[in-house]
């Protein structure tokens, strides 16, 4: 992707933009307010179009949750070919919007377009408090990592399309997708953290690397901490990979090192490309058991601890068993 061109203005309401690659854009109107600006949308990655209307809504909304802010708004973004039946339509924007109202917002417009492959997401607004939102790049030595959803949705769903993955195991990865990060991200502004991003594309080791990265520093991974989706390992034994998750391993293999024990597959599945992810939030440890805890009684999926934040080279990962 092309290097975006540097503004000719400088905005110092401008509070997060693209320089760190994080979750969503925030712009400060006063002392009290600052709108939260993302949107995301994509191609169908299930059969279901009430479910993929779902996902797709729940990806958007994350972007918001990730930076601790709250959605106000929403609307459509959307692609269609033109012989795509309009039941499948309705049922796509119906998906949506049961997500749109159980984050407690109204989608109030939109844009459609026609195209070969149908499209859908939400561009999202939302607010927070200036200095109050969290970031990708604040992360601190002795952190701990932690994340609320299983990883692997991306083999599951490249297993689906070629017919190779079970019913359960792709009835597990869509409800993990349509799962909002709304009682994840409400704990981690209630207890307070350092640092936090949502696991998509990039996949667990490329969130994490560009996490470190902007943060100046180092993490440890430990595997068998890791959730992941049921099925994923043998999935990814067969072959189930995306074009995306090549690319993330390509990318991110000179800033990762695998202890003894764990191989390329291991790799593989860490840098599985997410849709719909679960927040990886840095925490400090004092304050880690408290998160943990408030993640369990807001029902989030998981409130796994996966690793520590170390002293060193920025962006570099190390994976122990």
């Amino acid at each position: 992707m092309g290097k975006l061109p540097t503004p000719a203005i400088i905005d110092q309401n401008v509070l997060v933009g693209h320089e760190t690659g994080d979750d969503a854009a925030i712009y400060r109107i006063d002392e009290r307010v600052a709108l939260v600006l993302t949107t995301d949308f994509f191609a169908p990655i299930v059969d279901d179009p009430f479910d993929y209307g779902q996902i797709a809504a729940a990806n958007a909304l994350s972007d918001v949750y990730a930076v601790g802010g709250t959605p106000i708004t929403a609307l459509n973004i959307a692609a269609f070919p033109r012989d795509l039946g309009p039941d499948v339509i309705s049922k796509i924007l119906e998906g949506g919007q049961k997500k749109a109202e159980e984050a407690g917002i109204l989608i109030i417009g939109g844009h459609t377009i026609e195209d070969n492959e149908p499209k859908y997401g939400l561009a999202v607004t939302g607010i927070v408090t200036p200095g109050k939102q969290i970031t990708n790049a604040n992360a601190q030595p002795g952190d701990l990592l932690v994340i609320t959803k299983a990883i692997g949705s991306g083999i599951i769903t490249t297993a689906a399309k070629a017919g190779n993955a079970k019913h359960e195991s792709v009835k597990h990865a869509v409800q993990s997708m349509a799962t909002l990060n709304k009682g994840a991200a409400d704990a981690m502004v209630e207890v307070g953290v350092n640092s936090a991003t949502d696991v998509t594309g990039f996949g667990l080791l490329g969130h994490l690397s560009q996490m470190m990265k902007y943060s100046g520093l180092s993490a440890n991974l430990n595997w068998s901490k890791i959730p992941i989706l049921p099925d994923v390992v043998e999935l990814a034994q067969s072959g189930n990979i995306s074009g995306g998750t090549t690319r993330n391993i390509e990318t991110i293999r000179e800033n990762v090192t695998i202890e003894d024990g764990l191989t390329d597959l291991n790799l593989i599945i860490l840098a599985d490309a997410q849709t719909s992810g679960g927040l990886l939030i840095s925490v400090s440890e004092e304050r880690s058991e408290n998160l943990v805890n408030k993640l369990v009684n807001n029902q989030s999926l998981y409130s796994s601890v996966i690793g520590k934040v170390t002293e060193g080279n920025p962006g570099t990962i190390t994976v122990r068993k």
